[in-house]
């Protein structure tokens, strides 16, 4: 789970006060601090005089729409962005995304379910911004993220999603001991629901792809009890 606490700085922009309210006390009860807006034209002023650690985004606002707030926000800043939309036609979801939106929720929605998706996705900027789209990382393998493959000396393996954000977590912290539920709170960041040993069966096929590319097998290590981790 990601610890909030009094430096992590929402910003929630939803034009009806009583939903802006309510997500406020949901995100409070978590840790996090908040602020918020009613209005499109006031948030690049607000975010140009306070620092925020991600936005929760309303597409319907009055003075300027979500979506050109959302695209002004990228010309200048890679903060993390939600988007909260009424309109679920799948139109408005993509633009959103394409626009440089990080995730989107479609109302009603659950308080918990948006507290949940802040923090998956933080966790994923806080993990993304130590690795770029494609770096060297330890042992001379290389990730590129743009086609979830990695390589080494030459050699290239193709991944899935979760094994590639399995590899990229545990290399992030060489050493670092990852318990079964911390890798199931960052890799399946939809709340799916899984069994924990569904993470052992995905180790057990991301080893046998690194083995392609000359590691030993136990390069992730197995903690009896606890999870994983990368040595």
């Amino acid at each position: 789970m990601l610890n909030a606490n009094s430096k992590t700085n929402i910003l929630i922009v939803e034009d009806e006060e009583k939903i802006a309210r309510l997500l406020a006390d949901y995100l409070n009860q978590d840790g996090f601090k908040t602020c918020q807006l009613y209005r499109g034209d006031q948030v690049i002023d607000t975010l140009s005089k306070s620092s925020f650690d991600l936005v929760l985004l309303d597409i319907m606002l009055p003075g300027l729409d979500g979506l050109q707030v959302c695209k002004r926000i990228r010309e200048t800043s890679n903060i993390p962005i939600i988007m909260i939309t009424a309109r679920i036609e799948e139109i408005d979801r993509l633009l959103g995304l394409e626009l440089g939106a990080d995730d989107y929720i479609c109302k009603p929605f659950s308080p918990r379910e948006v507290v949940a998706r802040v923090k998956a996705v933080l966790r994923r900027f806080n993990l993304e911004s130590n690795t770029s789209d494609k770096t060297a990382d330890h042992d001379n393998l290389t990730l590129d993220e743009q086609r979830f493959r990695v390589e080494r000396n030459g050699a290239a393996c193709e991944l899935t999603k979760v094994e590639f954000f399995l590899i990229k977590t545990l290399l992030s912290n060489p050493g670092l001991i990852y318990s079964r539920n911390q890798l199931m709170d960052i890799i399946y960041d939809d709340g799916h629901s899984v069994s924990d040993r569904t993470i052992d069966s995905h180790i057990k096929k991301l080893r046998k792809k690194l083995l392609t590319l000359g590691f030993e097998e136990n390069c992730i290590h197995s903690v009896y009890g606890v999870g994983y981790k990368y040595e």
